[in-house]
């Protein structure tokens, strides 16, 4: 049996407002490798970390490579350090890189570690300990923050996977309009879906593979497979030049940042969560949009929100009544709501009580605490005072679930057609 040792590299942190971003800085150094005839071994991998956390990059995620660990490792290492150096811009408050070496096995603390990145909080002194603990060759670059997203880029286990497909621009274009052809992403979407996703939100007239920044992304399709991928990205048209691309293997869309908690109690600020929960009031709109409700259970109670950017998805909670059981998936916020991602339909609370029909017609009305009802109409009155289950229409469906608009999505968040 030969034994082949690899050399993990892991990045994190070098994204900016201004138009730099981790994956692309990722995709560069991979290029300057092969031009040394250095290949990475596998895909390279772009790893979302806790959507809550209070200092983060856009998208919170940290990317990572491995390459056989032979003579070539100490020139890989110089170029990937020259190229941070080079490439990260240091004047953003924001961009505080951490590039992470390691050789050896990726260990069960390791793991653990990668985990917490993605469910909690882990501080830049916390992290630095712990890599140091295990082994890892560390460098910082400003505060190094990205040593957080870096170990656990190298670190977590992916049982569940997607793939995304990153097309790159030139730099002379960055921050300008993308020229991508709108209508061959339609025919993309029609054509490789569901096994690639998340390219169009037709409810909004949304182009979800086209990044709103202005960073080095010309636009990312994601899928389950490579080849879906290849054949997707044939297919969108494109009328400005492609400066390179990259595939990387991701934990997007596989809800790996949610827990399953069993009561309210568990859950703690800034983490996610799947449990379920009973509605307690009826869900009202707020100034700016937002729509709130209550939900409870046998420990406590928590306000949910599905806030203005997810649109529609806001008239589908509407629909949701006191007494309705319901499994919610998302993340609990600053202000200690509970942010919907995506809900399932338990049982829905189907019956409404009502005053008694009196024998003319006409509803009856209360003749006093404990007094029975009485009819206005006819002076008809009865002495009960127990009000007639009605069985009511409801717009949604028992055991359905409901998601969140492509265009309101966290990178984390699993759609409904990977469920």
């Amino acid at each position: 049996m030969i034994f082949i040792s690899y050399l993990y590299i892991g990045i994190d942190d070098t994204d900016s407002p201004e138009g730099m971003c981790t994956t692309y800085l990722a995709a560069h150094i991979i290029r300057k490798l092969k031009e040394q005839d250095i290949n990475i071994v596998d895909y390279p991998r772009l790893i979302r970390l806790n959507p809550f956390a209070r200092f983060k990059t856009r998208g919170n995620g940290g990317v990572s490579f491995k390459i056989i660990n032979d003579d070539n490792a100490e020139i890989a290492k110089k170029i990937v350090l020259d190229e941070v150096s080079k490439l990260s811009m240091f004047d953003c408050d924001n961009t505080n890189p951490g590039v992470i070496f390691y050789e050896g096995e990726i260990t069960k603390e390791m793991q653990d570690y990668a985990f917490r990145a993605i469910y909690s909080f882990i501080t830049i002194e916390e992290a630095e300990e712990f890599g140091k603990s295990v082994g890892c060759e560390i460098y910082k670059f400003k505060k190094g923050r990205g040593i957080i997203g870096s170990i656990a880029a190298i670190s977590l286990p992916l049982d569940d996977y997607t793939y995304e497909l990153l097309a790159y621009r030139i730099p002379e274009n960055y921050g300008t309009k993308r020229q991508i052809d709108y209508n061959s992403v339609i025919k993309m979407d029609k054509e490789t879906f569901p096994d690639t996703f998340e390219n169009v939100d037709y409810s909004e007239r949304y182009i979800a593979i086209e990044p709103k920044t202005p960073c080095p992304i010309l636009y990312g399709i994601r899928s389950n497979d490579v080849s879906s991928l290849n054949r997707a990205q044939k297919i969108v048209k494109v009328s400005e030049p492609v400066e390179d691309y990259c595939i990387f293997l991701t934990n997007q869309h596989t809800d790996m940042h949610i827990q399953k908690a069993d009561n309210i109690s568990q859950m703690r600020q800034f983490g996610c969560y799947e449990i379920t929960v009973t509605v307690k009031d009826t869900p009202h709109v707020i100034d700016g949009g937002h729509m709130f409700f209550k939900v409870f259970d046998e420990t406590g109670e928590i306000e949910c929100g599905a806030y203005e950017p997810t649109k529609n998805f806001r008239n589908i909670v509407s629909h949701l009544r006191p007494g309705d059981v319901i499994k919610v998936y998302g993340g609990i916020g600053e202000q200690h709501t509970f942010n919907i991602e995506k809900f399932q339909v338990i049982e829905l609370n189907d019956v409404e009580y009502k005053n008694p029909l009196c024998e003319c017609g006409k509803r009856m009305t209360s003749a006093g605490k404990n007094k029975g009802f009485k009819c206005k109409k006819c002076g008809k009155r009865i002495k009960s005072s127990q009000k007639v289950s009605t069985k009511i229409s409801r717009a949604l469906n028992n055991g359905q679930f409901y998601e969140t608009p492509v265009s309101a999505r966290r990178h984390l968040s699993k759609p409904l057609c990977r469920m």
